[in-house]
């Protein structure tokens, strides 16, 4: 059993090793898709989406599948509601089913919808305002997936999400003649795959993560070609009440995450989360190299089989951000 664990940590880091060379090229910020960079779990974002070794969650899903091996009951379902910039809304869920307590592995469904609001669109034409209009334009997006993760050991757990991407920016008229308007369809989809894995070392509660998010294939859009924001992210974690004495009342977790993105320059988050008697928690981050905003924010409150969390991120030169999500466990 042993040599076929040591023999899986090696094929996983071969792949990891072959695939890294994708991200050393030259950024030329030729991604599409960029609705699949915008976080949308409340706890995720409040500390700074330094997530890639925090466990337990449905969502993991949206950032390493591997942590949804740490999914305590049967069944648990996550929904998260986010305005985004100029009105842009977001909604997304996950959902995971754990039979046998781990046994056979944690399963997971997830989805997210992107509403980009209603546009009127318009054409150039000879008339007094220098345009007419063709109508209504509602451009969306989402994605749905399927996960699955494993914990292989007590220390080594690994996570896999496959999904369905599409983003449809309606139907935009062009003019032929100067009578005559051509309707064309602007909406393309894609199949993506996330990766992770999570190792606790056993020295204390010091835990180690890597990930890979949004690999596909390349999209052909009209006559240009892009890739998804395909992003690495390697983290580490901690409770920092291991080194003040056992506490069975509360928790202080650190976390840092190292990212990488295939069209932004690379950068790093911390996040710190403290919980009392699992019922309170108060969380903080700090995002990098970031134009917009730094700093993150948050609470979680849980209470019987419900938790509520709240995240809160101020921009620099757009209205601040809020996010919500509540979580039901079974």
């Amino acid at each position: 059993m042993e040599r076929r664990k040591v023999g899986l940590a090696c094929v996983l880091t071969l792949f990891v090793l072959t695939i890294r060379p994708a991200f050393s090229q030259e950024k030329l910020a030729q991604t599409g898709f960029q609705f699949l960079s915008v976080g949308t779990d409340a706890r995720a974002t409040a500390l700074g989406e330094a997530v890639t070794t925090v466990e337990g969650s449905p969502m993991n899903l949206f950032y390493n599948p591997a942590g949804m091996a740490g999914v305590e009951s049967f069944l648990q379902f996550s929904a998260n509601h986010l305005q985004w910039l100029v009105d842009i809304d977001y909604y997304s869920g996950a959902l995971s089913i754990n039979p046998e307590h781990g046994r056979y592995g944690v399963f997971g469904l997830s989805f997210l919808f992107v509403d980009y609001g209603t546009i009127i669109g318009t054409v150039v034409a000879a008339t007094e305002q220098g345009f007419v209009e063709t109508g209504k334009i509602e451009p969306n997006a989402f994605a749905i997936g399927l996960g699955y993760s494993k914990a292989l050991s007590d220390r080594f757990s690994v996570g896999g999400h496959l999904k369905f991407v599409k983003q449809a920016l309606g139907n935009l008229a062009f003019p032929e003649s100067d009578t005559t308007l051509s309707a064309v369809n602007f909406s393309e989809s894609a199949v993506a795959i996330d990766f992770g894995t999570i190792y606790k070392t056993g020295f204390k509660s010091l835990t180690f993560g890597m990930t890979i998010r949004n690999f596909s294939r390349e999209i052909n859009y009209i006559s240009e070609d892009f890739e998804l924001p395909l992003t690495f992210k390697i983290g580490f974690s901690i409770n920092t009440f291991d080194f003040l004495g056992e506490s069975q009342n509360q928790s202080l977790v650190m976390s840092f995450d190292a990212v990488n993105p295939r069209s932004l320059e690379e950068f790093f988050s911390i996040g710190g989360e403290y919980t009392f008697m699992d019922v309170l928690s108060l969380r903080a981050g700090y995002v990098a190299n970031q134009d917009e905003y730094a700093l993150t924010a948050g609470f979680g409150i849980n209470a019987y089989k419900m938790h509520l969390d709240y995240s809160y991120t101020p921009f620099d030169s757009f209205e601040d951000i809020h996010r919500f999500s509540a979580k039901f466990k079974l």
